[in-house]
């Protein structure tokens, strides 16, 4: 009797573990679906796209698919204006993201807390109220369709100061009251202690920082006019309307345009993971 006890003991968490391991199994296939489908689809003739019963695998794998849509639109300037605007607005944010979380984390100033959630707040502010003031200040400016549009207006983002604060907080406070005996500044102290120590943080920002620029398609849509500056989603919706009804290019030019965010996701993911677990730590 009692080592029918004790085997249910063991028994029932391991039951359990499969239980859970098989739902979250169930989700990400079901999550991975429409992407197989996408990839597969991108490699069939157009003929095999419209077949009843729908098949999963071409029968033969059409890989100049990916040639042809490449060719039907300037794929090659989209292709530098999002890589060019987001890797720019990604290394301003981390710039500003670190030196406020910084300001906010370990300097003491008159009424810290109040500003820090006042400038919090802000991200409840839907992004529709600021758009006409941010397009006039790009026409006052004289900077619509240029890079600086693309650029300027989100060189500094609340999110990411959040992040990098609360992980700032999880650093000992000895580090920095050593470096101060030593006699270093504070800009050397964030340079030389808090960012080597804050990675997994600073990853973080990176991509979420890198993966919304990517995918911003309003945007892009009003303050850019000319073609040879468009971006990846607006010059997604562009060949959309060109190629009409040819859903295997347009399947092809839509894996084009996501192959970067897995390849950076993919290089990322330790530190993404690890920073998203430790900045709450402290508060």
């Amino acid at each position: 009797m009692l080592a029918l006890q004790i085997n249910r003991r063991k028994l029932m968490p391991l039951l359990g573990n499969g239980i859970v391991h098989l739902i979250l199994i169930s989700f990400g296939i079901i999550m991975i679906a429409p992407f197989i489908w996408m990839v597969t689809t991108s490699l069939k003739t157009l003929p095999e796209v419209y077949m009843f019963p729908p098949k999963l695998l071409p029968e033969k794998w059409q890989w100049s698919n990916y040639i042809e849509a490449w060719n039907y639109a300037p794929f090659g300037s989209f292709y530098f204006n999002s890589v060019f605007a987001g890797v720019m607005v990604t290394l301003g944010q981390l710039v500003t993201s670190s030196l406020a979380a910084y300001a906010f984390s370990r300097l003491r100033f008159p009424g810290r807390n109040w500003i820090f959630y006042c400038y919090l707040g802000t991200m409840m502010i839907p992004y529709q109220v600021t758009l006409i003031p941010s397009y006039m200040l790009m026409r006052w400016f004289g900077w619509i369709d240029t890079y600086q549009a693309l650029i300027v207006p989100f060189l500094a983002d609340t999110f990411g100061v959040f992040l990098l604060r609360q992980y700032f907080l999880t650093i000992p406070d000895s580090l920095e009251d050593a470096a101060l005996i030593d006699g270093c500044s504070r800009f050397r102290i964030l340079s030389s202690i808090f960012l080597p120590l804050s990675k997994p943080a600073l990853a973080t920002v990176a991509l979420m920082t890198f993966l919304k620029n990517w995918n911003s398609f309003f945007w892009p849509l009003i303050a850019i006019n000319s073609m040879k500056m468009r971006t990846l989603p607006v010059g997604l919706v562009l060949f959309v309307d060109e190629a009409g009804t040819q859903w295997h290019l347009q399947m092809a030019a839509s894996v084009i345009s996501i192959v970067p965010v897995i390849l950076l996701f993919v290089a990322a993911q330790k530190y993404f993971i690890r920073g998203i677990t430790l900045t709450g730590v402290k508060g």
